[in-house]
């Protein structure tokens, strides 16, 4: 039986060879499958740019901005002419009561004829649910006195301007429902763009996140060089004014001249002239800018108008309510209000406006600096007036 044993062959051997060889070739195979679709597929899309994320990001907020001070623009014109519906509304009713006191006394005269005999047209007309059809009725209305007939002819022209005035009424309030809801449309649209910049910014890897923080330091480092130089030509230009003051008082205090054989002595009197922005300008600047300052740190929130969020408008607005002057709601109203002015005239308490498009306003502080709530995501702060582009200024008072 040994001799049979010495036939067997290693089975073993093979079964754990076999397996192996199997696996290197599957791994080959799909290495090579691997590389070869790496070689072939088509190149990822490449990420965007940090310049044009920037770009995005501001254009998404400028949108934004825009948005807001169309929205407060129908908030404005919704509440004004909502009064003006109401005043409206309250007119008609007066006008229906006048008119049920008119109709109950030409309702006397209808009962009279109906104790008198049978139901005259004219007791018709009063009794009826729908006098409307009887006015056109000659008949009817030569049966009535000239004091009937007025008071019917005023019932029936009160009757159809209180019927016109809330057909107008209703009209505007349908015109103002849905541009408001329009509106508010359009601000969800930009929302959820900014959104979309939020979550291309979160995207990106932190050697992006780095230059575009980089970028955003040149930018503002240029704002500051920017205000800095305005800060230094308007101290110049406010030295050569008090120098230009000071010759002319100098100037205007003269010297006297003497008379007889002696040394004569003589006093002379002058007065000076200030110019610059007056003093009543001054006083309510410092009151605008002191509120302004309380509120640093409070939250952008679009259509807001404080006391605990601002937009832009919205802070402005308040600030100079502060010191008794009543400005427009938008930004597109209040650079009406006042005397325009030069960015190197500027004086604290001016308004400064921002694009083309007019969407954004700031105070100016002095030395180049403003008070401003900038945009969504961002509280009330202090910050150059280069930090945007400068559309003009306003002096509101």
């Amino acid at each position: 039986m040994p001799a049979l044993a010495s036939h067997r062959r290693p089975r073993t051997r093979l079964r754990t060879t076999t397996p192996a060889v199997g696996l290197t070739t599957a791994a080959l195979a799909s290495v090579t499958l691997l590389s070869t679709q790496s070689a072939t597929a088509a190149p990822a899309p490449p990420s965007p740019a940090i310049e044009e994320v920037q770009k995005k990001v501001d254009s998404l907020y400028r949108q934004a901005g825009t948005a807001t001070q169309k929205y407060n623009e129908a908030k404005s014109a919704s509440t004004k002419q909502r009064a003006e519906v109401d005043a409206l509304l309250k007119a008609a009713a007066e006008r229906a009561e006048k008119l049920n006191e008119t109709r109950r006394e030409l309702g006397h005269y209808a009962a009279a004829q109906y104790r008198g005999g049978a139901i005259a047209p004219t007791a018709t007309f009063f009794l009826a649910d729908d006098p409307q059809s009887y006015f056109d009725q000659d008949q009817l209305m030569s049966r009535m006195t000239s004091r009937q007939q007025k008071a019917v002819a005023d019932f029936r022209t009160q009757q159809n301007e209180a019927a016109a005035k809330r057909a107008e009424a209703t009209k505007s309030l349908e015109t103002l429902t849905a541009s408001q809801a329009e509106l508010r449309t359009s601000k969800q649209q930009v929302q959820e763009k900014l959104s979309e910049a939020r979550t291309l910014l979160s995207k990106l890897t932190a050697e992006e996140k780095a230059r575009l923080a980089e970028l955003e330091r040149k930018k503002e480092a240029e704002a500051r060089r920017k205000a800095e130089e305005l800060a230094r030509q308007q101290a110049a230009a406010a030295k050569a004014e008090a120098d230009r003051a000071a010759g002319e008082k100098a100037a205007n205090q003269g010297t006297g001249t003497g008379t007889g054989t002696g040394t004569g002595t003589g006093t002379g009197t002058g007065t000076g002239t200030g110019t610059g922005t007056g003093t009543g300008y001054a006083s309510k600047a410092e009151k605008v800018l002191a509120f302004a300052r309380a509120q640093i740190g409070k939250p952008y929130v679009w259509g807001a108008t404080g006391p605990s969020s601002y937009d832009c408008s919205g802070l402005t607005q308040a600030a100079w309510k502060a010191a008794g002057v009543d400005l427009p709601r938008t930004t597109w109203d209040q650079v009406e209000v006042g005397t325009r002015v030069a960015t190197a005239d500027l004086k604290p308490g001016d308004l400064v406006f921002f694009y083309d498009d007019i969407s954004h306003v700031g105070l100016y502080k002095g030395d180049g600096m403003m008070i401003h709530a900038p945009k969504p995501g961002a509280n009330v702060r202090e910050e150059s007036i280069y930090s945007m582009p400068i559309y003009g200024s306003v002096r509101p008072a």
